[in-house]
């Protein structure tokens, strides 16, 4: 669990690290360009569209951690709108709850009991 967590530190800290003068530079205007490249059909709108596809399910799979509650599809959309800023904050605050349960951590604490149980 160490290790993955130090993952999802270096994948924050550097995410965050590009971003920041991405911003300065460019503005908050992301849609614009991350679609047009969609539309165009080059590689750079392939990788858009396929990177679209895991936010998508990243924000399901939030959505289905927290069984589709109201909370859960707040942040399923925070989930799909920030990408990795916010699925390593919310794993490493996951981990942080279920300590060595890596069946909590993914499928959520109700989950890991009753699969336990059965």
């Amino acid at each position: 669990m160490a290790a993955f967590r130090i993952l999802l530190i270096v994948l924050l800290v550097t995410v965050v690290a590009y971003t920041v003068p991405v911003i300065a530079n460019h503005g908050m205007n992301l849609m614009p360009p991350f679609f047009g490249a969609i539309g165009v059909m080059d590689w750079q709108g392939q990788f858009n569209l396929d990177f679209a596809g895991f936010l998508v399910l990243s924000g399901l799979w939030t959505a289905w951690r927290h069984h589709f509650s109201a909370a859960g599809l707040g942040l399923a959309l925070l989930a799909a709108s920030f990408g990795i800023p916010f699925l390593t904050i919310y794993l490493l605050v996951a981990i942080g709850k279920n300590p060595g349960d890596i069946i909590a951590v993914f499928a959520g604490p109700e989950r890991a009991k009753a699969y336990r149980a059965a």
